[in-house]
């Protein structure tokens, strides 16, 4: 049986801005990667 273990306030904090923050990242580098497709098409169709 496994007990749980009270964690530090700080700690919790800590961990949910870094769970933003990785979210955050995750969104950035996608909507990156959807412009970088669009311009390799537009691209591509133009030359």
């Amino acid at each position: 049986m496994e007990k749980k273990q009270k964690e530090p306030k700080q700690h919790k904090n800590q961990y949910r801005a870094g769970q933003i923050a990785v979210k955050i990242m995750a969104a950035v580098l996608a909507v990156m990667m959807v412009l970088a497709v669009a311009a390799t098409l537009i691209f591509y169709i133009i030359y």
